[in-house]
């Protein structure tokens, strides 16, 4: 992955794979939490009250640590790890595919299990475009008022979210901005004399 930016999928998708009479249909979701993850979760087990299995696995975060893959009561290793390989052999992060199964009867065994959960993955990825998003640094900002508009043209100019404002006659304002734009706003922020800034 670049530095300054991570892959993930454009919104959410779903496919659906059949073999031997189970039915699996995966649902594949961008997400920025773990509290996304377990909405999204509710909400399809609230969709497919009779389902047999909910498995899922989702990675988050540009460091490649923070993942979870779950079998959710099928044979260890047959579920979660092949969605969570589908995600990696695309290098996405920030997403979550949760694949719902429908027992049909006929046992599939280990390969079967591992290749219906691997298939739906993949298919659920191919049918949403990838896409390329920045990561950002985030930004504090304790000023006098005066000074705000100089702050909201600098967030405007660099591309910059806000994620948090106190206005008074003295104000705060944290703000995240892409990481490939750092050397502007440095270079911005260095004609600022009567500003208090730090990194977050």
């Amino acid at each position: 992955m670049e530095n300054d930016f991570y892959s993930s999928i454009q919104g959410p998708s779903t496919a659906e794979f059949k073999d031997k009479g189970s039915k699996f249909i995966a649902y594949a979701f961008p997400i920025n939490d773990e509290k996304d993850f377990k909405n999204h979760l509710s909400e399809l087990k609230k969709e497919h009250p009779k389902a047999n299995h909910y498995c899922f696995a989702y990675r988050l975060g540009t460091d490649g640590n923070n993942f979870r893959a779950s079998d959710a009561g099928e044979p260890a290793g047959t579920a979660g790890r092949p969605i969570l390989g589908q995600i990696d052999s695309k290098e996405y992060t920030n997403i979550l595919i949760i694949v719902i199964r429908y027992f049909g009867g006929t046992l599939l065994g280990v390969p079967g299990l591992i290749n219906a959960y691997k298939t739906a993955a993949a298919l659920a990825l191919q049918v949403v475009p990838g896409i390329k998003k920045p990561i950002y640094k985030s930004i504090q900002f304790d000023f006098d008022y005066t000074k705000l508009n100089d702050v909201m043209n600098w967030i405007k100019k660099l591309d910059g979210v806000i994620d948090y404002q106190e206005m008074q006659l003295f104000c705060t304002i944290k703000c995240s901005i892409p990481k490939s734009k750092l050397a502007l706003a440095e270079s911005l922020l260095s004609d600022w004399h009567d500003m208090e800034w730090k990194w977050l």
